[in-house]
């Protein structure tokens, strides 16, 4: 009874962890509606890919643009107020549904993998309706990921990387803990396991610490100090292996979230001068700037 009682055991925590697999893989489709009156809606019809989904905000001449990538399970909605002062301060902006999510078709969610071939394309849409001006992008979470993953680094003149994961063994365990305690370090792998016959793409290329020091652009690695979905310890991590000029900024008592909308005033004023400083010929008041990070990673 005992041995019927474990193996019944067994297969139910298998069944289980088999649907979690199932679900954070799952695509993530949602309307969005029409844009709001200062954003128009475009389509991206790349050669190599389904079709991309998004809202498009012309800047001022030659001032530049940003590419704006969402979060895991949500779309370019969560992008609108980081449009708004972006285009505010003159720039281009534009916000695309990545695969699986929005309005952008996908099989799965990838995790970053599948998810940088959008911002590939995205970039050279963006590159083709502002030609010769310096393209910037802040990518949160999923977002950034896909920024680094994929079979080479993406062709961006500054990138702002926000809550990142380090890699998907330590995203899944820091997960798994958050809902089930201790034991959810023991439940991980099983999910690790399935990412390969589910996907068909290794756990390798699913490390965004690894892929970081691809990455050319200069840096911001943005992250919140109670964040338990991606933790401290790997926006570090993420800071070390990147390549100069980089700056590491935390906010303090920010956890996973959107961390524009935890304090927007700082927010704005850092970004802006970060892309300021890599987007633009103008110079600003170095000062100014060696003060807004000062956070910057010894």
């Amino acid at each position: 009874m005992r041995l019927l009682l474990l193996i019944a055991t067994v297969i139910a925590v298998l069944g289980f962890i088999l649907v979690i697999g199932g679900l954070l893989a799952a695509p993530n489709p949602q309307i969005c509606g029409d844009p709001p009156e200062d954003l128009s809606a475009v389509s991206i019809y790349p050669e190599n890919g389904p079709p991309i989904a998004g809202w498009f905000i012309q800047g001022k001449q030659q001032q530049g643009g940003v590419l704006l990538l969402h979060s895991i399970r949500s779309n370019r909605r969560e992008m609108i107020g980081r449009a708004r002062f972006l285009r505010d301060a003159g720039y281009t902006v534009l916000m695309i549904d990545m695969q699986a999510h929005g309005e952008t078709p996908g099989t799965n969610i990838t995790f970053g993998y599948l998810e940088s071939r959008d911002v590939h394309n995205a970039i050279n849409y963006l590159r083709s309706r502002i030609p010769n001006q310096p393209i910037g992008v802040i990518g949160v979470s999923l977002g950034g990921a896909a920024a680094l993953l994929g079979k080479e680094p993406i062709n961006a003149d500054a990138v702002v990387l926000e809550a990142v994961y380090s890699d998907i063994k330590r995203a899944l365990e820091n997960r798994l803990v958050i809902r089930f305690g201790a034991y959810g370090k023991y439940l991980a792998p099983l999910l690790v396991w399935q990412i390969q016959p589910r996907l068909n793409i290794s756990t390798e290329k699913l490390a965004p610490v690894s892929a970081i020091s691809r990455l050319k652009s200069p840096v911001m690695i943005v992250t919140g100090s109670d964040d338990q979905h991606t933790v401290l310890a790997e926006s570090k991590a993420l800071f070390t292996e990147a390549s100069e000029p980089k700056y590491f900024w935390v906010l303090e008592g920010a956890i996973h979230e959107n961390l524009h909308q935890y304090s927007p005033k700082e927010y704005e004023r850092r970004i802006l001068a970060f892309f300021q400083k890599y987007l633009r010929s103008s110079k600003i008041n170095l000062g100014l700037l060696a003060k807004s990070f000062e956070e910057k990673a010894s």
